[in-house]
């Protein structure tokens, strides 16, 4: 089991509005953390989008791209798309950060749910959610494939704002 990293330090860390110009890094990131990965394009189309509530996280120093959250905004809805965070930055607080900000977003937008999925395997992501708040509103069987044909479930979490 790993262990919680050193808290980055809030001041050494930004959360930014996702921007087309940053599609490449936000992809590139992607593909170190899913698969199968989003190229630049999906990513293009996913931050452009009218309904789009998404961001990035920028560690000042040493300057990188430390995350992603992409998420949708729709009537009184919302949903987180992709979230991930650069293993060298992760168990630092950033996807609390990152989901949080999100969830700032959503309630300015009078959204009264935040939803979500992961993967039933997913246990620290489970339990991050589950500390936010977020409760089980479902699951869709079999819906993340694995190398091998194996496949998992997706848990549906849902957030009331």
């Amino acid at each position: 089991m790993r262990t919680a990293a050193t808290p980055l330090d809030p001041k050494n860390l930004s959360l930014l509005w996702a921007s087309p110009e940053r599609a490449e890094e936000i992809a590139a990131l992607h593909a170190r953390l899913f698969d199968p990965p989003w190229d630049a394009d999906s990513v293009t189309q996913s931050i452009e989008h009218p309904a789009s509530a998404s961001f990035i996280a920028q560690v000042r120093e040493p300057r990188s791209l430390a995350g992603f959250v992409i998420g949708r905004i729709a009537a009184d809805e919302a949903e987180i798309l992709s979230i991930g965070v650069a293993p060298e930055w992760q168990r630092r607080g950033i996807a609390r950060q990152m989901v949080e900000g999100l969830a700032r977003a959503a309630r300015r937008a009078e959204v009264r749910r935040l939803f979500l999925e992961v993967a039933s395997d997913n246990d620290p992501a489970i339990a991050l959610y589950k500390s936010l708040g977020f409760k089980t509103a479902g699951r869709r069987k079999a819906y993340y494939q694995r190398g091998a044909g194996e496949s998992v479930d997706a848990i549906i979490l849902a957030l009331t704002l």
